[in-house]
């Protein structure tokens, strides 16, 4: 079976071709942090005109990279949900209608489930149940999953996100938009000259609050105003040692709690080479099993939703075709 996976729901166009005997046998993917960083953040109707202007020659080079036509296609995954409303639509709207001309079905894939399932593509596998840190943008989250289909979050971001954080201390920092990796590798220049807070990390919940961090990063920049290279770079150094700390030790103690010996880790903070290192320093010391998505696979791509989508397509098939998308939805609200 060859499923064609579509993402669209903010700022990069993702496709890839996953299949079922020989696994991801090809993705391409085009990113618009060019077209945003002017702005400082995602203008939706930019976005929008950007998937529309690539999605369709993506799709060709897909398939010319691939060897494959678009009669091979058994099925098309794509993103219905969370996400930028017409970005959404751009995908859905192409997936339903060629899904609709070939006769084929389409399964709606929420995007956040892409995420969880990306660690899936690699050839060492978790296994159900384990317990997932998601950091991907706005959501901060530990999630007790069960079985495919099957989420308790039971740990979730209460104002700022990790992304979040990363991003506008970045900006404080001067560093443009999008700044978390950026920040990440000035970090690697920096010591630990200063101290910030680690929120909630004493809590006897399993939440996240980074809001208060990202203030404690204004107020040092004010503070040492005006900065040094050598200022900025201890001052990320802090940063990513705090945020990285809270993210592992409510992993640990999210683990202790529902006795389970598997952490997956997905969505982009999940290419932080500072916390890859921690949280690999930890499952030896406590022993449990830690996956990770490759690197590529971390940001938002089509490749995770090709696999959301073979998955769920064993759970039920879907034959109407709807041009319908769920900017808000919930992954909770999964069935």
């Amino acid at each position: 079976m060859l499923i064609l996976g579509i993402e669209s729901s903010c700022d990069e166009t993702g496709l890839a071709l996953y299949c079922s005997n020989n696994g991801l046998i090809g993705h391409v993917l085009n990113s618009q942090v060019e077209l945003h960083r002017l702005y400082g953040g995602v203008v939706p109707e930019l976005a929008s005109r950007d998937h529309i202007q690539f999605i369709l020659p993506l799709l060709d080079e897909l398939l010319k990279k691939t060897s494959s036509t678009m009669e091979d296609i058994d099925a098309v995954a794509y993103t219905k949900g969370p996400g930028l409303s017409g970005a959404l639509l751009v995908g859905a709207s192409v997936a339903e209608s060629l899904a609709f001309s070939l006769g084929i079905p389409t399964i709606p894939v929420h995007h956040l489930e892409g995420h969880l399932l990306s660690p899936f593509l690699e050839e060492n596998q978790p296994q159900f149940p384990f317990l997932a840190l998601l950091v991907s943008g706005g959501h901060s989250q530990l999630i007790h999953v069960k079985q495919l289909g099957d989420y308790e979050i039971i740990g979730d971001t209460l104002d700022d996100a990790a992304g979040e954080a990363f991003d506008k201390s970045a900006q404080l920092l001067g560093l443009g938009y999008p700044g978390g990796a950026a920040l990440s590798k000035l970090a690697q220049q920096g010591n630990e000259k200063f101290s910030l807070p680690r929120p909630l990390v004493n809590s006897d919940d399993l939440n996240f609050s980074f809001s208060g961090l990202k203030t404690a990063v204004l107020n040092l920049v004010k503070k040492q105003s005006p900065l040094s290279d050598a200022d900025k770079a201890d001052i990320a150094f802090s940063f990513q040692e705090s945020i990285t700390d809270v993210l592992v030790s409510k992993s640990l103690k999210a683990l202790e709690q529902r006795n389970l010996s598997t952490l997956v880790i997905s969505g982009g903070v999940g290419a932080n080479q500072q916390l890859r290192q921690k949280l690999k320093e930890a499952s030896i010391k406590f022993n449990f099993h830690l996956y990770f998505p490759s690197l590529e696979f971390c940001t938002d791509n089509g490749a995770m939703i090709a696999i959301a989508g073979y998955m769920r397509n064993q759970l039920s098939k879907k034959t109407d075709y709807e041009f319908s998308v769920r900017p808000r939805w919930k992954l909770n609200e999964l069935n």
